[in-house]
C-alpha cells in the first residue's frame, strides 16, 4: 500500500507530465520551407513544413471556425492554395518562376506543402517571398532552406521582410 508521501509525490510528477504536454501544445508560429535543386530530375522542388498546431489555429481564422486541418481533406487543401498563394520565387531579372503544388499531406505533427518547377539552365539567384500565416501572426516566423547549389542558403522572414535574396555561385 502507497503512503501518503508516495501519492503526493506521483500526483506530483503526473501534473508535471501533464503541464508539460501542455506547454508543449502551444503554438510555435514558425515554418520551415526547403528550396531544393533537384539534378535528377532537373526540377526546384519547394517543401514546406507547417507545425499542425499552428496550420488547425490558422485555418479557423482564414476560412471559418469550423475547418477542420486534421479530418477534413477540403480544409486540407484549401490550406494548401493558401500556402501557394503567398510563396513566390523569383529569377534575378524579377521574372517570376512558375511553380505548380505538386500535392500537401498531414504527417504526425506536421502539414506538408509540396511544389516544383523546372529549374532553369542558368539561375544566378532567386529572389523569395513566403508570406504564409504573416498575414494572420505578425510573430510567424518562415524559415528557407536552400539546397543543391553549392553550400545550403537559410532565409528567415519576420518581421517586415517580404522578400529576400539568394545568389549562387558558378563554376
Amino acid at each position: 500500500m502507497f503512503k501518503r508521501k508516495n501519492i503526493i509525490t506521483l500526483l506530483s510528477l503526473l501534473i508535471v507530465c501533464v503541464g508539460t504536454n501542455i506547454a508543449s501544445a502551444h503554438q510555435l508560429k514558425q515554418a520551415i520551407s526547403t528550396v531544393l535543386f533537384n539534378p535528377r530530375t532537373s526540377n526546384i522542388e519547394v517543401m514546406h513544413r507547417f507545425e499542425i498546431h499552428d496550420a488547425e489555429h490558422a485555418v479557423k481564422q482564414i476560412f471559418d471556425g469550423s475547418a477542420d486541418i486534421i479530418g477534413s481533406q477540403d480544409t486540407q487543401a484549401s490550406f494548401a492554395q493558401y500556402v501557394v498563394e503567398r510563396f513566390a520565387m523569383f529569377k534575378a531579372d524579377k521574372t517570376e518562376l512558375s511553380l505548380k503544388m505538386v500535392g500537401f499531406e498531414r504527417s504526425g505533427k506536421h502539414f506538408w506543402v509540396y511544389q516544383e518547377t523546372p529549374a532553369p539552365d542558368f539561375l544566378a539567384g532567386l529572389y523569395i517571398q513566403h508570406n504564409a500565416l504573416r498575414d494572420i501572426w505578425q510573430s510567424q516566423t518562415n524559415t528557407i532552406n536552400v539546397e543543391g547549389k553549392g553550400d545550403i542558403k537559410t532565409l528567415t522572414f519576420s518581421d517586415n521582410i517580404e522578400m529576400l535574396e539568394v545568389t549562387f555561385k558558378h563554376h
